[in-house]
């Protein structure tokens, strides 16, 4: 086993997104294996027998399955930013986000499985997250106060994913400081340093440390 935490990753996945996002601001190193959805390695299986991402494996053989638990660990070991926040108003705008601005977000972007109702019938009911974001963005920069936090790292992918299915409207909704909060995050160091791509990894390819550069 790899002398370094070994991450389990998607690179468009939004719940890995927003692991690597912590780990990369912790400064903590992993070894970040990039998994190739219709083919999952052994390992991963092994490790995780429900096999989604992110998952990481510790050192000791521990396994964390879920994002948010990995975010928790990461900013454990280094919280540079301070976006340890365990707040009851935040831990529930993550849970918001999570559950139905997740289920409604999958059937907006993928209306043509669910016909149902339309695309903009879907769009209407995820709006009221993003009406929520609006207004807490309105009256403070960050979504927990004045500087950023989990809440915000939880939360960007799933938004960026909202704002990414028809993005032509996006730009002209009723959102501005939604969109500028989003747009921060976009062309932030963060962001940029976790997106990097890579090939999907095999158990004989050569470990790719995952840390954030001595730049950034």
């Amino acid at each position: 086993m790899s002398p370094l935490p070994i991450l389990y990753s998607f690179r468009r996945c939004p719940y890995a997104m927003r692991a690597r996002m912590a780990i990369w601001a912790s400064g903590t190193a992993v070894s970040l294996r990039e998994v190739a959805l219709r083919n999952k390695p052994a390992a991963l299986i092994n490790a995780s027998p429900k096999a989604t991402v992110p998952v990481l494996v510790l050192s000791d053989g521990t396994v964390i399955e879920e994002s948010l638990a990995i975010i928790d660990w990461a900013l454990e070991q280094n919280d540079p930013n301070s976006w340890c926040d365990a707040s009851p108003e935040t831990a529930a705008l993550i849970n918001a986000c999570d559950g139905s601005f997740k289920g409604w977000l999958d059937k907006y972007k993928y209306a043509d499985r669910h016909p149902e109702q339309s695309a903009v019938y879907y769009r209407e009911q995820a709006e009221e997250f993003i009406g929520d974001l609006e207004q807490r963005l309105s009256a403070q920069r960050w979504l927990g106060g004045e500087q950023a936090t989990r809440a915000d790292v939880a939360v960007f992918p799933f938004v960026r994913q909202f704002a990414g299915v028809d993005p032509t409207w996006w730009l002209d909704a009723p959102y501005p400081t939604v969109r500028t909060w989003l747009n921060d995050w976009l062309a932030s160091d963060t962001f940029t340093g976790v997106m990097a791509k890579y090939p999907p990894w095999q158990p004989d390819a050569p470990d790719v440390i995952f840390a954030k550069s001595s730049g950034r």
